[in-house]
């Protein structure tokens, strides 16, 4: 059998339980069907943060060994350069050196070169083509550092009706049909990163419009709706119980300004919805070119349901740019009298809906508790995958995505690449638990922010900075509602050993120094 095309989709911060085959309000027909056509995994984890995830995804490594341990920024420490280094490798590298054709559209952000040098950009890193932004966050009608293969796009080059969510999409579909156009036998690549939902809230008006009303019971009964649904799907126990409602939070009975809170959840709906379109668009060219029985499709998010609170004074005009295209003002930052979803708009969905996006897990986005790092994550791949519609709850995380990508494309991991030494694999691939199988891995380990956690077995270690080591029973208490740190000493002092030796490993500063570097580069 030829060796399978790979189509790699990431959306960003999209809580575990959105989507409608893992349990949300969100209509997702073309995710729902590849879920009813393939499998997915209940213990899937991401990295807890946008761009170390993404480095993380495409390189097989622990984000801090890509040097992308925290943001974009230098910070002066080896893991947190801000640059995706040349210690890594990404999947397009190996893959293309192995014959693959590779294809990118979406967000790149893993170097903080948003304008130049392009050591780090996606051509210089393995990709044929590339159609996308650099930076993270964008204004979904005017997103800056939107680029064509090494150049930039200026507002001017973009079609009236741009949207960017639907401009992924349709990037994505052409290179698929250009690629059978080519009439090669050459296999692709195809990595498809979203930025939706990640806040602005933009939506048009039509998408919205499918979920008016939709939330209206609010975050509490919404919270238990959604707990009970993925009992009955099988994707929870239902010895696993609800978190409580963010303590920041009230009641919805006590809420304020019902009518904008619910704005924002309908907008944040929309903003999925309309990505699972552009999917379905893309589902259409594989099946059109002959080419979705002998394609292996991932899907997967970036971190859990973002919390951020947007204030009035937004960061950089690159992220938030102040006016739409035509030059008129931008509101931006939460504001109850002010509806978002438009382009004169820039707001987020914030603590009580990440909340809902998160269900039954405790935090969010930045965090390394359940709610922070679990993921969907959709397996599909007729030719091979012969289970349909069932789940796998063997447990996986972000660096088995690269080991899973050169079995099936019988790639070999090098050892060096470009004159440069490559750091070891630490991934482990997932095609064993696509047939059901264990697939040998001793523990999944995490840490972002200070936040850090190790699982092994049925426990799971896991610290909130700048708190204490927390431990729980996985198998029992998935949800983290039972910490037994004190009852099982000699449980918690294997597992700090294990993180520490891996922090030490993988150049993992104390959050403590960070915090202290980030002051110091700003009083220079």
């Amino acid at each position: 059998m030829s060796r399978p095309n790979i189509l790699l989709i990431l959306n960003d911060d999209m809580g575990y339980s959105d989507i409608g085959c893992y349990g949300g309000e969100v209509q997702t027909p073309n995710l729902d069907r590849l879920a009813a056509n393939g499998l997915r995994f209940t213990q899937f984890y991401n990295t807890a943060r946008c761009c170390p995830t993404r480095a993380s995804l495409l390189t097989g490594l622990h984000p801090h060994q890509a040097s992308v341990g925290h943001m974009m920024d230098d910070l002066e420490y080896e893991g947190y350069r801000g640059d995706l280094n040349f210690r890594s490798v990404t999947i397009a590298e190996v893959l293309k050196s192995a014959g693959y054709a590779t294809y990118m559209s979406g967000k790149w952000h893993i170097t903080l070169h948003t304008e130049g040098p392009k050591h780090s950009w996606p051509r210089q890193r393995g990709f044929d083509r590339f159609f996308g932004i650099i930076t993270g966050a964008a204004n979904f009608w005017k997103p800056q550092t939107l680029t064509r293969e090494n150049t930039q796009i200026t507002v001017d080059e973009f079609p009236e009706d741009f949207f960017f969510t639907d401009a992924i999409s349709d990037q994505a579909a052409d290179y698929i049909q250009e690629h059978a156009d080519a009439n090669t036998d050459q296999p692709f690549f195809l990595y498809t990163a979203y930025t939706a939902p990640h806040w602005p809230l933009h939506a048009h008006e039509e998408d919205i419009e499918k979920y008016k009303g939709r939330f209206a019971a609010g975050w509490d009964q919404l919270r238990e709706e959604r707990i009970q649904r993925m009992r009955e799907m099988g994707i929870l126990k239902d010895t696993w119980g609800l978190s409580e409602r963010d303590p920041s939070q009230v009641p919805w009975e006590e809420a304020e300004n019902k009518e904008w809170q619910q704005r924002r959840m309908e907008v944040y709906a929309a903003q999925i919805d309309r990505m699972d379109q552009g999917i379905g668009r893309i589902l259409q060219a594989l099946e059109k070119t002959g080419q979705m029985d002998n394609t292996l499709i991932m899907f997967l998010a970036d971190n859990g349901g973002c919390a951020e609170e947007l204030g009035n004074r937004m960061r950089s005009p690159i992220i938030a740019p102040p006016t739409t295209r035509d030059g008129r003002p931008v509101q931006r930052g939460n504001d109850p009298s002010v509806m978002p979803g438009s382009e004169e708009t820039y707001q987020s969905y914030g603590i009580p809906w990440a909340n809902v996006s998160n269900t039954p897990f405790r935090l969010y986005k930045h965090w390394v508790h359940e709610g922070g790092i679990s993921t969907p994550f959709i397996a599909h791949w007729p030719d091979q995958i012969s289970d349909k519609g069932v789940f796998r709850h063997q447990p996986g995380q972000l660096t088995d995505v690269m080991a899973t990508c050169l079995e099936v494309a019988e790639a070999e991991y090098p050892e060096t690449y470009n004159d440069n030494d490559i750091l070891p694999l630490e991934g482990t691939s997932l095609v064993p638990i696509f047939d059901n199988q264990d697939n040998g891995k001793d523990h999944l380990i995490w840490e972002h922010e200070g936040n850090g956690a190790v699982r092994k077995g049925k426990w799971k270690l896991v610290c909130r900075f700048p708190g204490d080591w927390e431990l729980y029973d996985i198998e029992a208490d998935r949800s983290e509602l039972n910490n037994l740190a004190g009852d099982n000493p000699e449980v918690v002092a294997e597992l700090d050993a294990i993180f520490k030796a891996w922090a030490e490993r993988c150049d993992i500063q104390p959050w403590d120094d960070i915090i202290t570097r980030r002051k110091e580069k700003r009083n220079r």
